[in-house]
């Protein structure tokens, strides 16, 4: 059974990103609204009767919004922290079936090995993850303000990367955002440029890492070709496939 990533969306506006592993599958994030999330997974051939979890990285909106409905409308688990719970409980609404992960402390769903790590964001307790299937693994970060040793321990080794490059810096320099918000979003608690995306990338790269799918593109601040010609350029690696996961529609699949 090989293992799958398909994005869903991608950006300020909602967040989902499909991990399939033979019949089954989990989804990390759900930010759009349960009929869109539906929509897009069928747009793809996917069923919301196959998820074993939805799996929350933290409380943001675009991040959370179609996760307690998704959970109970198909009966599926949320798999969250406890801090992030509590802050996204009004969010989620009823939910009957929860399960608490601890960053640090690796848990297992079916036959994936997922391993939640701290990241730098302004959420109350972010995570990353990495996912482990049959000798393959991925990694899931998003919403980093910096790249951590702990990010690049856990991101080496992984075949497929699904990262954050969210804003060009003169775009968002010169752009419409107001300064507090250019502030928010290059803080160490904001969000990776591509060159910082890039940066964190070769820093992982080894033979193993085989795609990239550059994610949470700025719609003001960025656009996806310049991220994708910029960390291209700085992997300089034919053997490594970039592509970029859109807000308004759903990536290919991509398998391992």
């Amino acid at each position: 059974m090989a293992l799958t990533l398909c994005p869903l969306a991608s950006g300020s506006k909602g967040n989902a990103v499909y991990i399939g592993f033979g019949a089954r599958a989990v989804l990390f994030d759900a930010g759009l609204s349960g009929v869109e999330l539906e929509r897009r997974m069928a747009e793809k051939g996917l069923s919301p009767e196959s998820l074993d979890a939805v799996i929350v990285s933290h409380e943001h909106t675009d991040h959370v919004k179609g996760a307690g409905i998704l959970s109970r409308r198909y009966q599926i688990p949320i798999y969250i922290n406890e801090k992030t719970y509590r802050a996204a409980s009004k969010k989620l609404g009823k939910v009957d079936r929860l399960t608490h992960f601890q960053c640090g402390h690796t848990f297992s769903i079916g036959d994936l090995t997922i391993n939640p790590f701290s990241i730098s964001h302004d959420a109350e307790d972010p995570a990353g993850f990495t996912v482990e299937h049959n000798g393959s693994k991925l990694g899931v970060a998003t919403d980093l303000g910096i790249a951590t040793a702990l990010v690049k321990t856990h991101l080496q080794g992984a075949s497929l990367i699904y990262m954050e490059a969210n804003h060009d810096p003169e775009m968002l320099h010169f752009g419409p955002y107001p300064w507090y918000l250019k502030q928010r979003v290059r803080s160490r608690r904001g969000h990776l440029s591509n060159q910082e995306a890039g940066e964190l990338l070769c820093d992982v790269k080894n033979s193993t890492l085989k795609h990239v799918v550059l994610a949470h593109l700025s719609e003001e601040n960025n656009r996806p070709q310049k991220a994708w010609e910029t960390v291209s350029r700085m992997l300089d690696d034919p053997g490594i496939t970039v592509d970029v996961a859109m807000p308004d529609k759903p990536g290919k699949l991509i398998s391992l």
